[in-house]
């Protein structure tokens, strides 16, 4: 599979993910709170594949994940949650980019 599709394809999936561990939790602008979570995890899980960095896969993920994280951590003051969540999930899509996405 070629890396644009790929990274599309990881981005909707890590984004719905993301939404749906959260619609059981409750904030005050909740349908701002879902948007701007998935439009974050789809923006991890698109750029990771489609960026070149010289070091391992997985490593490029968390990288990209913890960069991309890191805005809404600090907006939030969620940090543990929302940087380990998008270092892990940068990390799957990472490695699996690098298998599989040509």
């Amino acid at each position: 599979m070629n890396r644009l599709t790929f990274g599309v394809i990881a981005g909707v999936a890590f984004g719905a993910l993301s939404v749906a561990l959260m619609v059981p939790l409750s904030f005050p602008d909740k349908r701002a709170a879902l948007i701007g979570a998935f439009v974050n995890r789809f923006a991890i899980g698109f750029l990771t594949p489609l960026v070149t960095l010289p070091m391992p896969a997985w490593l490029k993920g968390v990288v990209i994940g913890l960069l991309l994280s890191l805005p809404d951590a600090v907006i939030t003051k969620a940090f543990a949650p929302i940087v380990i969540i998008g270092c892990i999930g940068g990390a799957i899509i990472g490695w699996a980019s690098g298998k599989w996405a040509i």
